[in-house]
């Protein structure tokens, strides 16, 4: 693989502003293009291609970096990124981190089509309906991605996929698994049911317990997860659409449990359930 250029990139050069721009969610969206930062979510950015294309097209790394990171800058460049040299200074300013890690990668937009996640039959679906927390919403498709999970769907009320804080909470989950953004949640749960999916609402007021629909055996089949905003949850509309909501019981004294905690514990039921003797393969399955 060729050396990087020694040449360190100006401060004022117009790639830098052009990805210290990425940092507003208008921009973009205009451009298509979000950061990725950090070792881990530029190697997977690195290793990823969707439409025929490299997600990665850019990468600035500080000379430490680079020495550090080689083979990660080696996969940029056989990805077709270009590679930038940059100084500390200047990583600081792309970056939207406080103690940043050498690494930004300039990606593409990499979500999916609704159509197309439906098209494919999944077993285990979370849906993020009235998410607004990007920390939470990272969080939750890094436990979907751990689950199992086949896909993810963020409705048309729910954060931005590509903020910042949400691609870093998800330490490179985004580039492992079908997203789809701006999906009304109306649209989400008609489209699961008739690819066959149960729909479940987790919710603290739910009427049935997630333990007694485990012990009664009814969680084998595929599921798809609707997860509610952080602070208030779902509201009546959303959990009417459902075909069961259901609770996290609560054995302790806790008053209640975070989103990210929550999906966790629904999603790795699920994923359980179906890989339990009996439990589905497949949608198409009995």
């Amino acid at each position: 693989m060729p050396p990087v250029s020694p040449e360190l990139i100006s401060p004022r050069s117009d790639r830098v502003s052009a990805a210290r721009r990425l940092a507003k969610r208008n921009f973009r969206g205009k451009d298509r293009l979000f950061l990725a930062e950090g070792p881990q979510a530029v190697r997977e950015a690195a290793g990823h291609r969707s439409g025929g294309r490299a997600t990665l097209v850019e990468l600035f790394a500080t000379v430490e970096a680079a020495e550090r990171y080689a083979d990660i800058v080696g996969a940029a460049r056989a990805a077709g990124a270009r590679v930038h040299l940059a100084s500390e200074e200047v990583i600081a300013d792309i970056s939207t981190t406080v103690t940043p890690q050498g690494l930004v990668g300039v990606c593409r937009f990499l979500d999916t089509p609704f159509e197309d996640i439906l098209a494919a039959r999944p077993r285990l679906v979370a849906v993020l309906a009235h998410v607004r927390d990007p920390g939470n919403a990272g969080t939750v498709l890094r436990c979907a991605d751990a689950a199992g999970a086949e896909a993810v769907i963020l409705t048309d009320a729910s954060v931005d996929l590509y903020n910042p804080k949400a691609v870093r909470a998800s330490v490179g989950s985004h580039f492992h698994l079908p997203v789809a953004v701006g999906v009304p949640v109306e649209r989400a749960v008609a489209g699961l049911r008739e690819a066959g999916v149960r729909v479940l609402a987790a919710d603290g007021a739910g009427d049935r317990d997630l333990d007694q629909e485990l012990d009664r055996g009814a969680m084998g089949e595929p599921t798809a997860w609707v997860f509610g905003n952080e602070a208030w949850g779902l509201p009546e509309e959303t959990r009417a659409l459902a075909d069961a909501v259901v609770r996290v019981p609560i054995h302790g004294k806790a008053e209640s449990l975070n989103l990210a905690t929550a999906a966790a514990v629904c999603l790795y039921a699920s994923a359980r359930a179906q890989r339990a003797p009996g439990g589905c393969r497949s949608v198409t399955e009995s």
